[in-house]
């Protein structure tokens, strides 16, 4: 497509002769790539903002050619969330409620005819360090769908959650919808060669009928993104695995391991660490003597990662890269670890906060509006958080009644989604996000820094 005609058709666009729905349609077309049409629609969503209507730039993200309506004739709809709030998790999930609730205000706690009432729930433990706890998740997901006026679950944070709260969901007549804006265990909704248990992900879905979303992209991508940047791009060839025995973790970790194999490098060593342990010295020790040049973690904070970092860098040299995986992703992780944590590297399934402000438009928008609130710069994933209430409150929209079934065809049917991160995805028939974008961080004077994208 000759750049006159793109110019041509973006004009059309900021002057309103067509609308965004019909720019898409026109734009892919003719040609132009989805990364593209994504960047001009949410760069029109921002300069389509009137005084009048005062919408904040981050509320024009979604599907193309929404209207909100905060008409609430029709009653009441329940939300709930579920994911661990308090202890080493308090900044990752205070966070990411705090986002909800600025994304429900930002649309008028309205949607469909309904008012839209929000209810943040615990999944964490003060024995688990806040962590998530199998019985708190059950407690949570019956709570979801013995509610007759709540239509979906927001959840969970933990891949290994979300292993209960699905199949308990998905059993309801109709199937209650759940979506999450932070599991990434590939086994939730595919089968995936080496990380993936067996039965898996069949055996969460007993009806037969997919009730699960999520809205960050799946391990499987995040793992072998990691394992080509460490040969391909940082020339390292002996790498050294370790996880904290989770769900995730072991799964990431495992997709790292195969995906830097099968590029030529050589695995030392993988294995699971006890995330109990008072210090890791003698573990450090013994995987120092088979001379690695990259230790990779695949762990989430609250399973003791950031003394694992600083034992680490007690007995390795700088010359040996830590890569750590999305859990790590965040304050808690760099503050535990202290100056250990400078120098670190960390994927995560997208854009840290940084980098948004940088791209500015609706994700700046974002970033700006929900520091303001916090105090601090949002954990990472918050953003996730904001964009699972919009899909949320569109799906809700489309389908107009407080239907379960109605309300998950829709959510389900989301596609060409206009994310703060400035590109569009789309659910595929697997509830996984058709994004693969992977951002590559770096701890520097004790921040998480946005380095570039590996996918």
């Amino acid at each position: 497509m000759a750049k006159d005609s793109i110019a041509g058709l973006v004009a059309q666009l900021y002057g309103a002769k067509i609308s965004r729905r019909e720019f898409g349609k026109r734009a892919a077309a003719a040609g132009l790539s989805a990364g593209l049409v994504g960047q001009a629609l949410a760069v029109h969503a921002t300069r389509a903002q009137t005084p009048e209507t005062d919408v904040p730039a981050a509320a024009t993200i979604g599907q193309p050619g929404y209207i909100n309506s905060t008409d609430t004739s029709k009653g009441t709809i329940k939300i709930y969330s579920s994911w661990p709030l308090t202890g080493s998790m308090e900044g990752i999930g205070g966070d990411a409620v705090v986002a909800a609730q600025m994304a429900f205000e930002d649309f008028g706690n309205a949607a469909g005819g309904y008012a839209i009432v929000y209810e943040p729930l615990d999944d964490g433990v003060a024995a688990n360090n806040g962590g998530w706890e199998a019985g708190k998740e059950t407690e949570n997901a019956n709570k979801v769908i013995n509610d007759p006026d709540c239509m979906l679950l927001m959840g969970t944070y933990n891949s290994g959650a979300a292993k209960i709260a699905i199949p308990i969901l998905n059993q309801t007549t109709p199937p209650t919808a759940m979506i999450s804006f932070a599991n990434t265990y590939p086994g939730l909704t595919v089968a995936y060669e080496g990380a993936t248990e067996e039965g898996e992900p069949d055996v969460y879905y007993p009806s037969g009928v997919r009730n699960y979303m999520r809205v960050c992209p799946a391990d499987q991508i995040q793992g072998g993104a990691g394992a080509r940047w460490a040969f391909e791009s940082q020339g390292r060839t002996k790498a050294y695995v370790l996880d904290d025995n989770s769900l995730y973790g072991k799964g990431v970790a495992n997709v790292f391991k195969d995906t830097f194999e099968s590029l030529g490098g050589e695995i030392l060593g993988n294995e699971s660490y006890d995330v109990d342990s008072d210090n890791y010295q003698t573990l450090m020790t013994s995987i120092a003597d088979r001379a690695p040049d990259i230790l990779y973690l695949g762990a989430t904070v609250e399973n003791n990662a950031s003394k694992v970092l600083q034992d680490m860098r007690g007995v390795m040299g700088e010359e040996v890269i830590f890569l750590g995986s999305d859990g790590l992703n965040n304050q808690a992780f760099v503050d535990g670890a202290a100056d250990a944590a400078n120098g670190a590297w960390i994927t995560f399934g997208g854009y840290t906060p940084d980098k948004m402000l940088e791209l500015g438009g609706p994700g700046g928008d974002y970033v700006t509006r929900v520091t303001e609130r916090l105090g601090h710069s949002p954990d990472a994933y918050s953003v996730y958080s904001y964009e699972t209430v919009v899909a949320v409150i569109q799906a809700i929209g489309r389908a107009g009644v407080n239907d379960r079934a109605a309300i998950l065809t829709e959510l389900f049917g989301t596609e060409g989604f206009v994310s703060l991160l400035g590109f569009t995805w789309s659910f595929n028939e697997n509830g996984d996000t058709d994004s693969t974008v992977i951002g590559l961080a770096q701890v520097i004077d004790s921040q998480i820094t946005f380095q570039e994208a590996i996918v």
